[in-house]
């Protein structure tokens, strides 16, 4: 990318949460499908958001990856939005994502439940209900999926202060994934993510994750960041080789390579995007996951028209990054 066409900030805060929206909506006609059936229906991939998919989404429609990427997004804007109010950001993420379980969500018949939703999500926002600890509400160890990584930048979007960014990736998170390999994922993601929007290349930000993965402890974490560095989308799409043991199923880690790989990936975003969803399984998460970092580094105008209007949440999702970006231009002044 030249200088002359790096995005502007509101154009790249806009990719981020865009991006994860298009690949959540591209993704779930593919999700559970496996490589080879992928291949067979679309030989050049999926390049169009026509919905479907196992669970018969309306095309656009949210997912709980994108819905609750919005939990946590409208969390943030309404507590900045309490001048001299101090507000815990953490309760107002949980609390958003309880009533998106109860129903109290928009698009769904109030009272109705989630078309989908992962065991760890579901445990750990129960636990919430009955104890009302945000911190205290996680699935416990062992529950190692990407349902606490698909839902995270908004993080990295709203928070320019380092430690505090780092804090809330791991608290947010922990809300329903509090193993160390979710959170410290969120983590590292997030930081990549910053660095994007701040203006940063590709190398450098996910070197700027790969150092927070080896602050934080976690070698697992380091590692993941470090394998996406040597996968190439393009390849793993071509050729159905898929180097991870659940075929990119679901697991954290390997979620959180794929978005390495497809960040350092120079193609254009929607190319990149359309060969993560070509892998099947956990198309729609994976897609959303990578999606938000091309999103952040190449900005909104990398995204199709076509795939644009289609998003249920679309411009919402675009107001809300011109909020967040003249927020940051205040802080400047």
């Amino acid at each position: 990318m030249t200088p002359m066409s790096m995005p502007s900030l509101a154009g790249r805060l806009s990719g981020a949460l865009l991006g994860v929206h298009a690949g959540d909506s591209l993704g779930a006609t593919l999700e559970f499908s496996s490589w080879a059936e992928v291949r067979e229906r679309y030989p050049g991939g999926l390049r169009d958001i026509v919905g479907g998919g196992p669970l018969r989404w309306p095309a656009g429609h949210a997912t709980d990856d994108t819905d609750l990427t919005r939990a946590v997004l409208v969390a943030y804007l309404d507590s900045a939005s309490r001048i001299g109010v101090k507000t815990d950001v953490v309760r107002a993420a949980a609390d958003l994502m309880l009533a998106w379980l109860d129903g109290d969500w928009p698009g769904r018949e109030p009272g109705s439940p989630p078309t989908d939703i992962g065991a760890a999500t579901r445990a750990g926002l129960t636990r919430y209900r009955h104890g009302r600890d945000p911190r205290a509400a996680g699935a416990g160890d062992g529950h190692a999926g990407n349902g606490s990584l698909m839902r995270c930048i908004p993080t990295a979007l709203a928070v320019t202060d380092r430690r505090r960014r780092i804090s809330e990736s791991i608290e947010i998170s922990a809300i329903t994934h509090d193993d160390e390999r979710a959170v410290t994922a969120c983590a590292a993601y997030n930081e990549i993510a910053a660095a994007l929007v701040a203006g940063g290349g590709p190398e450098a930000a996910v070197a700027a994750g790969l150092a927070t993965a080896n602050e934080l402890g976690s070698a697992q974490v380091a590692a993941a960041v470090e394998f996406g560095g040597a996968i190439s989308p393009a390849d793993l799409a071509a050729s159905g080789q898929i180097p991870f043991p659940g075929g990119a199923g679901g697991y954290v880690l390997d979620s959180l390579s794929l978005a390495v790989a497809a960040v350092l990936d120079q193609r254009p975003l929607a190319d990149v995007i359309v060969d993560i969803a070509s892998l099947g399984n956990d198309a729609d998460t994976n897609a959303a996951i990578a999606g938000g970092l091309l999103g952040a580094r190449d900005g909104a105008a990398a995204i199709p028209r076509r795939w644009l209007r289609m998003l249920q949440f679309g411009c919402e999702f675009a107001a809300a990054a011109a909020v967040l970006a003249d927020r940051r231009a205040a802080e400047l002044l």
